[in-house]
């Protein structure tokens, strides 16, 4: 006998202990109840991924529930917020139940990860569709923002651009190209959490890499009124991205790809002491709008252009 809706939550998502003291009651009433300090304030976020826009249909259900999760808990970063809630509104074109316990094991693995608790969501039928709804603290004023970035501030960004690109170009069918850190990043992203809550106080401000280094840069350079320079020599490039603009010239791959969920913050130049190792100066913020990029020894225009849903 097929498992009906509530047999589903029940057996997947259901039944475990809350992990964050924000949290008092979870799955099974009409509403999930949260505590929150008065000193804290709560950072939202959701994210919708479609089978075929987001996914291919034969992903690893354990990579895509890790992957739904970490790609909220991303924005969360960004903000730096704790993260210690969420919902999950599942829709299926029918009850695998392998998939389904794939799928949960993944997602509740990094849950578990980072002390989230799953209070809540909704199952329905139809084509397959996921909808997560991340909750964070931060303490009261605290947030990291796109527009605080000021003339002077450094950029930086958290870790490698391009591998999650690569990883997209590969299970595209691209020949011949090392597989292993790219399909790790493209499937299984990790959210900054650490960092950004280790950036409160000291980034001017931040935002996730989920279209690309110039496009999400773009985003805080608009809200914040200023321009920047990205220098091509500081970005960090892993040996196979680094090979593969050697063999395809497609330089443009660590600038324009989406996916990384690394952060890309500002800083004033007094704080850079400050900023939590492994993190990677790229560039500055200028007077003067645009994106640019020195490279080869010239400064050119950089179209800060990423994945737009309609477009």
């Amino acid at each position: 006998m097929a498992l009906g809706e509530f047999d589903l939550i029940r057996r997947f998502f259901a039944g475990t202990e809350l992990q964050h003291p924000f949290n008092q009651l979870g799955i099974g009433d009409d509403c999930a109840l949260l505590n929150l300090p008065d000193s804290y304030q709560i950072a939202v976020t959701a994210d919708t991924m479609v089978e075929n826009v987001h996914f291919f249909a034969d992903v690893d259900p354990n990579a895509l529930g890790h992957k739904v999760l970490a790609v909220n808990l991303s924005d969360l970063a960004a903000m730096g917020a704790e993260p210690f809630a969420v919902t999950l509104a599942l829709t299926l074109p029918k009850v695998d139940e392998a998939w389904l316990q794939g799928f949960a094991d993944g997602f509740m693995a990094l849950a578990r990860q980072y002390r989230v608790d799953l209070v809540g969501g909704d199952t329905t039928a139809g084509p397959l569709t996921l909808t997560v709804q991340a909750m964070g603290a931060v303490p009261r004023g605290q947030a990291l923002l796109r527009s605080g970035a000021r003339p002077g501030d450094l950029i930086f960004v958290s870790g490698p651009l391009g591998n999650a690109g690569l990883g997209l170009k590969i299970r595209q069918g691209l020949p011949g190209a090392d597989g292993g850190s790219a399909l790790q990043s493209f499937d299984r992203p990790l959210p900054r959490i650490e960092i950004g809550l280790a950036l409160r106080g000291v980034a001017s401000a931040c935002i996730d890499i989920s279209d690309g280094l110039a496009a999400d840069l773009g985003h805080i350079l608009q809200q914040s009124g200023v321009g920047a320079v990205i220098d091509w020599d500081k970005l960090p490039l892993s040996a196979p991205v680094r090979e593969y603009i050697a063999t395809s010239s497609d330089w443009t791959l660590p600038l324009s790809a989406g996916d990384d969920y690394e952060l890309c913050f500002t800083v004033p130049m007094a704080a850079a002491t400050m900023v939590p190792a492994g993190c990677h100066c790229v560039g500055a913020v200028e007077a003067e709008s645009g994106l640019r990029i020195r490279r080869a020894g010239r400064i050119e225009q950089l179209q800060a252009r990423g994945y737009q849903h309609f477009a």
